[in-house]
């Protein structure tokens, strides 16, 4: 009878290795590596890896379905839109876009949200109460109605959807910075600087401020994605960009007539889309852990 010989880790190895484990676990590199090749890279290097001008196409290349299918070609490796637009070339183009309108709608509501935030912790009272009442107005107000509105009044723009998308985040920012501002306020560094002398200005900027960064900065991870997802709601439905900017959520409106026949035109800026926003929220919930004291250990 033949016997097997099971080899087991040496009694100090096995701690090595579990723990080689865990940091790989914790190391969000599957996120990282969508995220570089379906938004960074594209978002950057557009004109240099884009093999099509995206704005162009050849009604006689219409509907070519992806190389691997019958009748495709190398020369569209995604295939063509019903416009002859090389799909591969429009979802590049497409990430610059993403790109720009989650970095600059995240700035601009972010520094809104984060001033507004730390006032209205920091002086309570009235300027408390206004500024949260201005918090729930903007959390309540419908967005697909709000970006109707605006597109009906000023027609559909790049301005447009960063108005939108402004309204919408500022207050999120400010609801945050406020609940931690509330806390910090009340420490013993805040009440050195008082004594010292500091004003209202230099307490926000160099103590209060500095104190809330990690949870904006997981905040703003998170927020891409949610951005994205939005920015793409709003084009699909004609109240975002206008054609024919290389929008993700356009470019899924543009063939859900055609989702039997040509399902590629939907299907992959559809699914550049979920991975994007999968890997942001990911990578927003792996810097939560690392960024939060209460989190890091456990």
């Amino acid at each position: 009878m033949a016997t097997v010989t099971v080899r087991t880790l040496p009694w100090y190895a096995a701690p090595r290795v579990a723990h080689a484990m865990r940091r790989v676990r914790r190391w969000p590199l599957v996120p990282l590596v969508i995220l570089t090749f379906l938004l960074v890279i594209p978002a950057l290097l557009a004109p240099q890896v884009a093999p099509h001008d995206p704005l162009k196409g050849s009604l006689s290349k219409r509907l070519k379905a992806p190389a691997w299918l019958e009748g495709g070609s190398i020369e569209y490796p995604l295939g063509t839109d019903k416009m002859g637009r090389d799909l591969l070339s429009r979802m590049i183009y497409g990430a610059r876009v993403s790109l720009a309108v989650s970095a600059v709608a995240i700035f601009v509501g972010g520094a809104i949200g984060t001033t507004l935030g730390l006032m209205s912790g920091y002086f309570g009272g009235r300027i408390d109460g206004l500024i949260m009442r201005l918090v729930d107005i903007s959390l309540s107000l419908p967005t697909i109605l709000l970006a109707l509105v605006l597109v009906a009044a000023v027609g559909p723009s790049f301005w447009t959807v960063i108005t939108v998308l402004v309204v919408l985040l500022w207050a999120r920012y400010a609801r945050l910075v406020r609940g931690e501002t509330l806390s910090i306020k009340e420490r013993d560094f805040i009440a050195r600087a008082r004594v010292a002398g500091a004003s209202h200005t230099r307490i926000m900027t160099k103590y209060l401020f500095p104190n809330v960064v990690n949870s904006l900065i997981v905040l703003a991870t998170l927020q891409v994605g949610y951005v994205i997802l939005l920015e793409s709601a709003l084009s699909f439905l004609g109240a975002g960009l206008p054609r024919p900017t290389p929008a993700w959520g356009l470019m899924v409106a543009d063939g859900r007539e055609l989702i039997v026949s040509a399902w590629w035109v939907s299907m992959f800026p559809g699914l550049a889309i979920m991975l994007t926003v999968l890997a942001l929220n990911l990578l927003g919930d792996w810097l939560r852990d690392r960024l939060d004291p209460k989190l890091r250990n456990v």
